[in-house]
């Protein structure tokens, strides 16, 4: 009793397991506050008034992935030696990279304006751009809380600043039932996010502190952002095509089912992800490859039962948190439920080749199932959004699984991972 004790307490005390369980916690708060929320615009909105949201959050999020270009994950992987001028390098990137995004941003915005006459879509989209100003201040702060492995700190200013939106949506909707109660609370929640992301590390800018060369952060740079941004396509761009393909109403009833079954866990999938990769940074060759297995039957095991329950018990809690009026969208939740697993070991996946400083592969890996899941998505739209949301899936599902039944499969003298020491 006193070894099971003892063994219990130590694999609850690994970084890794601690990591796991804080975004976890944090997500489930955060599920039962969006839950909440989601009940309340379910009953308050009309898919029309849905649609046009997801719209303007769509293309908010397919833009913002600009952003991501790597500058944090070599934060995570630096030489402590190194780490004082790749953060002045890294802030001064962080702006220009930000203000550059949201003036790509408006001119997206005039365009769906202009040419497709989406007057509203575009007006909430140019609003959105002013979230790109709140980021640069908290970015390097946030990469250096990640890179020290204090992961409770991350998942709890992410689930603030999720929580303060949803809360902010249900507020503004009971009030004034509109697409702009749904996309507003993003633009307000920022300054929140910033203030925590500044205070969970004591790094400021330093006008006088040597910068480092850009040329510090080429290996991860366009990689990455080429992996964001098919990544971004592939979770953002199906919602363009649904809408195009079967009508704004029907993109509605997609949007809903999206967030009541693959929004629920996608949060977590990405929560995986930052957990992972500084887990692996600071983690020795030789064990590289064994503790990657580990942390990936530590996630599985914890996301398996939420994915299950999502789809087994989705008949049930519908119809009674949401209302008759979208028990048709059952099917469409039960399917887009199962995808979360697919997207699970893609996630990690892509964060055993960034440790291994081979983000080419993970883009290529993210571009085949981009690929995939798309061309499942359109070829299932001919037939129905049931067909649609099934190809999707099953997409995700040909490319991920295999990559991650063989980078899970080979010996651990492979050196798949190498990172520093």
């Amino acid at each position: 009793m006193t070894t099971l004790r003892s063994t219990i307490s130590a694999v609850s005390a690994a970084p890794l397991v601690r990591g796991f369980v804080a975004f976890g916690s944090a997500e489930a708060a955060t599920r039962v506050v969006r839950l909440a929320a989601l009940l309340i615009v379910a009953r308050r909105v009309s898919p029309e008034i849905l649609g046009t949201a997801a719209l303007a959050l769509s293309l908010f999020e397919l833009v913002r992935v600009l952003a991501n270009v790597g500058i944090g994950q070599r934060l995570i992987m630096a030489r402590r030696d190194e780490l004082p001028a790749l953060c002045a390098a890294a802030h001064r990137l962080f702006w220009i990279i930000c203000v550059t995004v949201a003036a790509i941003q408006i001119v997206v915005a005039a365009f769906i304006s202009l040419l497709f006459d989406l007057h509203e879509a575009a007006a909430l989209l140019a609003i959105l751009s002013l979230v790109y100003f709140a980021m640069p201040p908290g970015l390097v702060q946030i990469f250096l809380t990640m890179r020290e492995n204090r992961m409770a700190s991350v998942a709890r200013i992410a689930a603030t600043q999720n929580m303060a939106d949803s809360m902010m949506t249900v507020a503004l909707v009971i009030f004034w039932p509109s697409a702009w109660a749904l996309v507003i609370p993003k633009l307000l929640a920022a300054p929140l996010w910033t203030i925590l992301a500044r205070r969970s590390s004591s790094w400021r800018h330093d006008a006088e502190q040597r910068k480092a060369p850009l040329s510090e952060f080429a290996l991860f740079g366009p990689s990455i952002l080429g992996t964001e941004i098919l990544g971004a396509a592939r979770l953002h761009a199906d919602k363009l095509i649904v809408g195009a393909m079967l009508g704004t109403e029907a993109l509605g009833i997609y949007y809903f089912a999206f967030n009541a079954g693959l929004g629920i866990t996608q949060s977590f999938v990405s929560a995986c992800n930052t957990v992972v990769f500084p887990h692996l940074a600071k983690v020795r060759a030789a064990r590289a490859l064994t503790e990657f297995r580990k942390a990936f039957l530590t996630g599985l095991a914890m996301l398996g039962p939420v994915v299950a329950a999502q789809a087994l018990l989705a008949p049930i809690y519908v119809p009674i948190l949401f209302g008759e009026k979208w028990v048709p969208a059952i099917t469409f939740i039960v399917l887009l439920s199962c995808a979360a697993l697919p997207l699970y070991a893609g996630s990690l996946v892509g964060a055993a080749y960034r440790v291994a400083s081979r983000p080419q592969t993970e883009t290529l890996i993210t571009a085949l199932a981009t690929a995939a899941a798309l061309s499942g998505l359109v070829a299932g739209a001919q037939i129905s959004l049931a067909w649609a949301c099934f190809g999707y899936g099953a997409g995700l599902a040909c490319v991920f699984l295999p990559a991650a039944g063989i980078t899970l499969s080979r010996p651990c003298t492979t050196p798949i991972l190498n990172p520093k020491g």
